[in-house]
């Protein structure tokens, strides 16, 4: 085995090849950070959303509880495939990847808003108080007062999702979309050796997932509450 994978490294590590896993690693880490990223601006709406006790919004806090508790229940793999159905007929020629992305967009949403209302909740209640006492109305008292605490409980568990969805996309490559796994899988049918073809997937996994895990601790550090 060893032997096979000397002989043909010089073959493997082409500059054609080495661009092609680069291109299907920038396709895993643009799914991740475009869908996390929407996942928390739209998490973070409907933690609020659910923290809100007008009545004039409990259609729609219904709605958006339906939304949530639906999608943390479905495996991402179903989600891809109804996303495919769904988009396709809507958007004709919408590619594989816009269609894997919007996927991680809905899965992401409903997890992190999860994770977003637990942060939200563990600041104290008379910090809430307080300022109310001090006439900030529900935005000022948000943006002020309840996320500077919240985001040391937030960080943690939203970096872990993320460092966690750069895996999952890999089942993006059951409807063809050309990221790190299914990258491994054509190298491998090429002839070249499994143990040197997902041997490279596997290092790319974690150069992708680490510099983000240690960025993550690095915000946690610098946005806690001393």
């Amino acid at each position: 085995m060893f032997d096979r994978i000397l002989q043909e490294a010089p073959e493997f590590l082409t500059v054609e090849n080495l661009v092609f896993l680069a291109e299907a690693a920038g396709r895993t880490l643009g799914m991740t950070l475009i869908g996390c990223s929407v996942g928390m601006v739209l998490g973070l709406l409907i933690a609020v959303l659910r923290q809100s006790r007008a009545r004039a919004l409990l259609p729609l806090r219904a709605v958006v509880i339906l939304y949530v508790e639906t999608f943390r229940r479905i495996p991402f793999l179903v989600i891809i495939f109804i996303v495919l159905f769904v988009i396709e007929p809507l958007v004709p020629g919408v590619s594989l990847l816009g269609i894997a992305t919007v996927a991680v967009c809905l899965l992401s949403t409903a997890f992190l808003s999860e994770i977003v209302r637990a942060g939200l909740e563990a600041v104290p209640r008379q910090q809430v108080e307080g300022a109310r006492t001090l006439n900030f109305n529900e935005l000022q008292t948000l943006v002020k007062v309840i996320l500077p605490q919240a985001w040391r409980v937030i960080l943690p568990p939203a970096a872990a999702f993320v460092v966690m969805f750069i895996k999952d996309t890999s089942l993006a490559s059951q409807i063809g979309v050309i990221e790190l796994t299914f990258a491994g899988k054509m190298l491998v049918n090429r002839g070249f050796s499994p143990v040197l073809g997902f041997g490279a997937i596997l290092a790319s996994y974690f150069l992708l997932s680490y510099p983000l895990s240690r960025l993550a601790a690095a915000l946690e550090k610098r946005l806690a509450s001393p």
